[in-house]
């Protein structure tokens, strides 16, 4: 009998944890997601500043139906550099996250936007897949390539606005 309650025990300290663990793992997973987005957001939101970039984008942006109409009211390099200015702001916001998670929160729907939008340039620039000889299906081009990692940062950014949503409003565990 002894041994069934040893062996309970066992398994219930296994449990808990498991639990702590898996617990910790998603802590440590949403931070990641949140720091990377961040840092990504501010290295590429810095990066429009240079005429490179201004010119990298200037497809992109030309031919897309939601963003084609700011050329008509800028120039190139300031429309890069507005883009460039949002990601910083998005990015800074999304860092508030310990002080002030209904503006981190804020930050990740801005996010969420900025990608599905960064998304759509897949559909709408030319050239962003392509095809290969004996594959059924299209495969991204250089420009889809560097388009389609935006998959991960809206997930990225879905999380954290939930998690910061959820600690706003709900007060929850602290997160980091």
């Amino acid at each position: 009998m002894s041994d069934d309650i040893e062996s309970g025990e066992t398994t219930n300290a296994l449990r808990v944890g498991n639990r702590q663990l898996g617990a910790t793992l998603t802590n440590v997973g949403i931070g990641v997601l949140r720091y990377g987005l961040a840092a990504i957001l501010l290295y590429y939101g810095a990066f429009k500043f240079t005429e490179v970039e201004a010119k990298a984008i200037e497809p992109l942006v030309a031919n897309s139906p939601l963003m084609f109409w700011l050329y008509s009211m800028m120039s190139v390099q300031a429309v890069s550099i507005l883009i460039g200015v949002t990601e910083i702001i998005v990015a800074l916001l999304i860092l508030l996250r310990p002080f002030a998670p209904r503006l981190s929160a804020i930050g990740s729907l801005g996010a969420i936007v900025m990608t599905l939008i960064t998304l759509s340039f897949l559909f709408s620039t030319p050239g962003a897949w392509t095809s290969v000889a004996g594959f059924p299906l299209p495969v991204t081009s250089a420009v889809g390539g560097f388009l389609i990692k935006d998959v991960f940062l809206l997930g990225a950014a879905i999380v954290t606005a939930g998690e910061a949503i959820e600690r706003a409003f709900n007060r929850p565990k602290i997160r980091v």
